[in-house]
This record gives C-alpha cells, sequence and structure tokens, in this order.
C-alpha cells in the first residue's frame, strides 16, 4: 500500500474475468427483450408487420453487436486500486472516467450482489464520498474480494482523522 499523496492515476488492478460473462448476460438479456417487443405487434397486426420486423432486426443486430464488444471494452477500462490513502477506479465504456476519493472523504462503504452477480460469484462495492460528483463504485469484483475491500476501507477511514464532510 502507498502512502503517497492521492493524485489522479490509473488505479492498478482489473476487475474479475468473470464480470465479461456477467456483463455479456445483462445485455444480451436486454437485447432480447427489446427485440422481442416490436415482434409482438408484428405477429398481430398485419398491415404493419413488415415495419415491426425491420424494427426488431435493427434492435437486434445493434443489440448482438453491444453485446459482443461493450464487455470486452469494458473489461480493458476498468480497473480499482485501495491505497491507505484513496481509492482510485476507472470505468465506462464511451464517457471514460477516471475518480480518486481520499478516505477523508469516505462517509460510507456498502457492497451489494444482485441475482446475476451471485450466479457469477461477483459483487459491486459503493464508496460514498463527501462529493457532487456522487458515489465510487467497484463492479465486477469477487464476491470475496469485495468483502475484504470493505472490510480495508472500513479499516482504514476509521482510523484516518477527519468527518469526511
Amino acid at each position: 500500500m502507498s502512502t503517497d499523496a492521492p493524485r489522479l492515476r490509473p488505479p492498478r488492478h482489473r476487475v474479475d474475468r468473470r464480470a465479461v460473462a456477467w456483463w455479456t448476460t445483462r445485455t444480451l438479456t436486454v437485447t432480447v427483450v427489446l427485440t422481442a417487443v416490436p415482434v409482438v405487434p408484428a405477429v398481430i397486426w398485419e398491415p404493419v408487420r413488415l415495419w415491426f420486423l425491420v424494427a426488431a432486426a435493427v434492435i437486434g443486430g445493434l443489440g448482438l453487436l453491444i453485446t459482443v464488444v461493450m464487455p470486452q471494452w469494458r473489461y480493458r477500462v476498468h480497473r480499482w486500486e485501495v491505497t491507505d490513502t484513496a481509492v482510485y477506479t476507472a470505468s465506462g465504456w464511451f464517457w471514460q472516467e477516471w475518480r480518486v476519493a481520499p478516505m477523508s472523504r469516505i462517509q460510507t462503504v456498502d457492497t451489494a450482489r444482485g441475482p446475476l452477480q451471485r450466479a457469477f460469484g461477483l459483487s459491486s462495492v459503493t464508496v460514498t464520498t463527501a462529493s457532487a460528483a456522487g458515489p465510487i463504485e467497484i463492479t465486477g469484483l469477487d464476491h470475496e474480494v469485495a468483502a475484504e475491500v470493505a472490510d480495508q476501507l472500513t479499516d482504514i477511514t476509521q482510523a484516518t482523522p477527519g468527518d469526511a464532510t
């Protein structure tokens, strides 16, 4: 762990490789649902069947393209790191964001595991800070690593002077 003053820099750790499968499954599920929406009226309503089928094909094609590209791209971008002085994250897809949160600004640390995350053995850690930019979220961590990170952050922030405001 570094004791350097917090500065904006690339974090060192990648998210868990299983995050790619999790992101792929989430995106594919949304694609299937959105593609089905115009298919239903196409089956029922003869006069505009062609237009609804074209819409379904466009939605499905774009959704499949996003499903193939986005998870790999996000995996290359998403990074995280916790030091004695700050939490560092890099995230995003088209709009990429690097954030650093000094320990003295951290107010709460939460972990979350939705049903799909649990199926892949993953968790998210949310670090709420005294910042107008909102909380920092580290998604796609192994659930045991997420618990360790939450414990580590809790220990460090309790030992850090300041009131996080």
